[in-house]
């Protein structure tokens, strides 16, 4: 049960403690020690690759459900691995490391992680639960709110865009909102400090865009504070250079339903909480604040992506002319209807697990404004919320997607075939199982209604998390893809996906090139790159419309080659232009000191390793080609005095090279790949690196987190 349904054990509505909540909170007061709940009782569900955490209450259940040693260490947990023999050569490194990820595995197959790092996920979700009075398990509030105490910025006691950012309004205000939600005092040292930090920063109404929109929902910001986003705007022909259907998925799908609550004015009425909220988060007393002045106001640390001149027009000419002048009931009715109509679409072709974590919140509350408390749709999305939610030993946080459940198996099947260990028998249950989940998740059929709410085409597709999630993903496709065609070829392995359905994931991918010869993530291009002057987030960049990614690029081109290997009889001159437009495309987009800039990874390190990978499948290697010897330099460049490679998340925000405190382990993993597709002719730099990552592999055989590993539009 993953609701409650009392306040016994749950968040009240108006936020206060429960009494059992208040009496952990009295133990620890004045030592600064947030409570927790008993780890040991935490158990991870994986039914199909959906992933959910469950707070299990009695000895009883406790006793029927034991936790699983993936569990154990998903939590922080001691598990009682063996310690392995010491690895001498890099083969015996590798052999360890898959005796440890076998344990990881869980029951269909695939492999789950934490996905997190960005730190405006929760807010949203919360915020959404309150409004729509959905009781949060005290398990779950306990569990969120140590963790973000404990990733509060030891400094200046604020919060930022992902956990290593510098502290921001963003952050800062709406984690602080949640913290309060779900039941911190005012008076604490904690809470304290973070006020303290936001009113350093100027309060509220210094946020971005995103962060008013939540705080006008929940009644503590008046709507005027919020810039327009008109649902009219899905009204517009196809035709419109600027409709939204040339969006980004992702930005296009947070802006539907939110364009639908604006134009509502959904309001949640005033709480004791939010009346006290309304006192905490301002510089100056809110009855005095005119929050229409403060609709472009923004704190410099948010002001990542200025709003231009032309978006700044646009909206004071929706303010002050259309919304007061022009806009007639009429439209806006039937604005809403469709955008309605447009979010209904989304639910149903996700089974109600929506695209993301911001969307999937603000769909909870559109269906809540429309079909009521006690409708189907609120109580599936009450359910599919807890899809995000992750736990780990610092608490409860909000992943990036519902899971990684597809990319994460895929490329271990690939490493297994890559160090030749896919034939030993040892590891065949394994890999089978891992083979059927990829039979089990590649996706069967279009979305219902695909071309009237602009989806791609997904028949034969592989999503990034799960089949339910339903999204067509160009890279997951491609790398799923080739991880069953080259495990399939084994004689051992059964033959779970048919032909047909490897030429069903063939015609998809090739709806998906640009005419750049690039590929981008969920679709083609759809817009000029000119709609980033519309781009009204201000903390992201790069955002308002899909590009062409050397990762994406890479990963379709090889798998496309690897298809052809297997099937060379279909599509074959359609899939050499294909692989001849994409290779052209990353030769294209190298930059002058050799690098590629990476979106979906840090940063020029990620990117640089797919393209070589690209340039090696087409025949092209150190020996033979100018832009392969560019890239190997520009890397070899970087290496570090201990032999590995460390980037810093800077780089995506600059875009410029930004050299970590520290080698990791990561990167010099993709160093190191890269350098070996080109067959780079000097064994030293490569030793010098596989050492390191040799000797920072722990006795039973798994390497520690490091630094974060990926940040988005250029920002989180």
């Amino acid at each position: 049960m993953v609701y409650s349904t009392g306040n016994s054990n749950a968040v009240s509505r108006n936020g206060r403690l429960t009494d059992k909540q208040a009496q952990a909170a009295e133990t620890v007061k004045g030592k600064v020690v947030e409570p927790k709940t008993d780890l040991q009782r935490w158990r991870l569900l994986d039914e199909r690759g959906r992933q959910t955490w469950h707070y299990l209450r009695t000895d009883k259940e406790a006793k029927e459900w034991p936790q699983t040693t993936a569990d154990k260490y998903f939590l922080g947990l001691l598990i009682d691995l063996p310690t392995l023999p010491k690895a001498h050569t890099p083969l015996e490194s590798a052999r360890n490391a898959l005796s440890f990820f076998s344990h990881l595995q869980l029951p269909p197959g695939n492999w789950a992680c934490e996905y997190g790092g960005p730190m405006f996920l929760l807010p949203g979700l919360v915020i959404a639960w309150y409004v729509t009075e959905t009781l949060i398990p005290e398990a779950t509030a306990i569990e969120i709110k140590r963790y973000l105490f404990a990733r509060q910025n030891p400094d200046d006691g604020g919060w930022g865009l992902h956990i290593e950012g510098e502290s921001t309004v963003f952050g800062t205000a709406m984690n602080y909102t949640v913290c309060r939600i779900l039941g911190a005092s005012a008076e604490d040292p904690r809470i304290i400090r973070a006020r303290g930090r936001l009113y350093k920063l100027g309060g509220a109404v210094n946020g971005p865009h995103w962060a008013k929109f939540w705080l006008s929902v929940l009644g503590v910001t008046d709507w005027s504070i919020v810039n327009p986003v008109p649902p009219e705007l899905w009204l517009l022909p196809d035709w419109v250079p600027f409709a939204p259907w040339r969006w980004w998925i992702h930005l296009r799908q947070v802006f539907l339903p939110m364009s639908y609550i604006a134009s509502k004015g959904f309001v949640y009425p005033e709480t004791p909480l939010t009346k006290q909220l309304k006192q905490e988060l301002f510089v100056q007393p809110h009855a005095s604040i005119n929050f229409a002045s403060h609709r472009n106001s923004i704190a410099p640390t948010d002001n990542y992506h200025p709003k231009t001149w032309i978006l700044n027009t646009l909206n004071w000419a929706l303010v002050n002319v259309w919304n007061p002048y022009l806009r007639s009931r009429i439209i806006s009715n039937r604005a809403e209807e469709w955008t309605w109509e447009l979010i209904k679409r989304e639910d149903e072709n996700t089974d109600y697990a929506n695209l993301g974590p911001v969307n999937g919140p603000m769909n909870l509350l559109a269906c809540y404004i429309h079909d009521g408390a006690d409708s189907y749709s609120v109580q599936r999305h009450r359910d599919r919320m807890h899809d995000f939610l992750w736990l780990k030993n610092e608490g409860m946080l909000m992943n990036g997607t519902n899971g990684v459940q597809t990319w994460d198996t895929s490329f271990l099947i690939q490493g297994c075939l890559e160090a030749g260990l896919a034939t030993d028998p040892k590891w065949k249950p394994m890999l089978t199982k891992a083979l059927e989940f990829l039979d089990d998740q590649q996706i069967r059929e279009n979305c219902r209604d695909q071309d009237l709410c602009y989806r791609q085409r997904r028949k034969g597709a592989w999503a990034f998390s799960n089949r339910e999630q339903g999204y067509t993903v160009s890279d997951c496709t491609a790398e799923a893809l080739k991880a069953v065609i080259l495990l399939q070829r084994l004689p051992s392995y059964p033959q779970l996906v048919s032909d047909e359905r490897l030429r069903d994931a063939i015609d998809t991918l090739l709806t998906m090139q640009n005419a750049s010869g690039g590929f981008a993530s969920y679709e083609p291009t759809r817009g000029s790159e000119y709609l980033e002057y519309l781009n009204a987030a201000e903390v992201f960049g790069r955002i308002m419309i899909e590009y062409d990614y050397p990762e994406c690029t890479t990963a379709v081109l090889t798998s496309l080659a690897t298809f052809s290997a297997h099937d060379p009889s279909y599509r074959p001159a359609e899939i050499e232009k294909s692989k001849y437009f994409a290779a052209k495309y990353i030769r294209h987009a190298q930059r002058p000191d050799g690098s590629w800039y990476g979106s979906w990874g840090i940063c020029f390190t990620y990117a640089t390793m797919f393209a070589l990978e690209s340039l090696a499948t087409m025949g092209e290697t150190y020996s033979s080609s100018e832009h392969v010897r560019k890239a190997c330099d520009f890397l070899i460049g970087k290496q570090m005095s201990d032999g590995g490679w460390g980037e810093s998340y800077k780089s995506c925000e600059t875009g410029i090279y930004v050299q970590h405190a520290m080698s990791q382990v990561v990167q010099t993993c993709w160093a190191l790949l890269g350098l070996m597709e080109a067959d780079f002719p000097e064994r030293e730099p490569i030793e010098r690196g596989i050492k390191l990552i040799m000797g920072r592999q722990k006795e039973n055989g798994e390497w520690a987190q490091e630094a974060i590993e990926g940040v988005f539009n250029k920002s989180w």
